[in-house]
């Protein structure tokens, strides 16, 4: 996912995460002293509508190895150089149900701190009444932006890279960014809450411009 209110926050500090060292712990990847005993990380390509990849469901993980922290590694490096807050394994061609995301926060020491985090076979276990609306942009959909109405608060349940489980309640952009990207995993784009007419013109628009790269 993208959200143009924080690009100017991963450009000016998240996109030098990916040259610090990382290591593992809970939920997220943090910065750390010590290397990653892993290969190390790389940027993959992000796939662009109308590439039919963005339409399948991905699958389950069934065990965390070191494949699945190989590729939240390479999540992360491409979503930072992309840049975004947000990234689903289907959009670097992994059917895997497998988020990145990183919705840095200014402390205030006046400092952005990273915050990444990864969400393994996420699941929305309820949704609040209440709606919310939000701009989104989205990374296989690149500079373009709608607003989109969403439940303002969703639980989710997850599984981290130790394997441990979490439940956890997610309100404002995280509520947001949680289901946009849950949305990929299920072959759902946030295109396809646009009126149809807004739909079938940004659908028309890239299908274009695939066409015209191809030639």
């Amino acid at each position: 996912m993208v959200n143009r209110t924080l690009i100017f926050v991963v450009n000016h500090r998240l996109k030098n995460v990916v040259n610090e060292p990382l290591t593992r712990g809970n939920s997220a990847l943090t910065p750390a002293n010590q290397p990653l005993k892993s290969p190390a990380m790389a940027i993959r390509e992000i796939i662009i509508l109308p590439d039919k990849q963005l339409r399948l469901v991905s699958k389950p993980i069934e065990k965390v190895t070191a494949e699945v922290r190989k590729l939240a590694d390479d999540m992360f490096e491409t979503m930072y150089d992309a840049p975004g807050i947000g990234l689903a394994a289907i959009q670097v061609a992994q059917p895997l149900r497998l988020i990145t995301m990183d919705l840095a926060k200014k402390e205030e020491d006046g400092e952005t701190k990273p915050r990444p985090r990864v969400f393994i076979n996420p699941e929305i276990l309820s949704s609040s009444e209440e709606m919310s609306v939000y701009e989104e942009g989205c990374l296989s959909i690149p500079e373009y932006y709608e607003e989109v109405e969403r439940p303002a608060k969703v639980r989710v349940r997850f599984t981290d890279l130790d394997g441990k489980v979490h439940e956890e309640d997610a309100e404002g952009l995280f509520a947001t960014c949680i289901q946009h990207e849950i949305d990929h995993l299920n072959g759902v784009l946030f295109v396809d809450y646009l009126s149809k007419l807004k739909r079938d013109r940004v659908l028309k628009k890239f299908a274009k411009a695939a066409k015209r790269a191809a030639e």
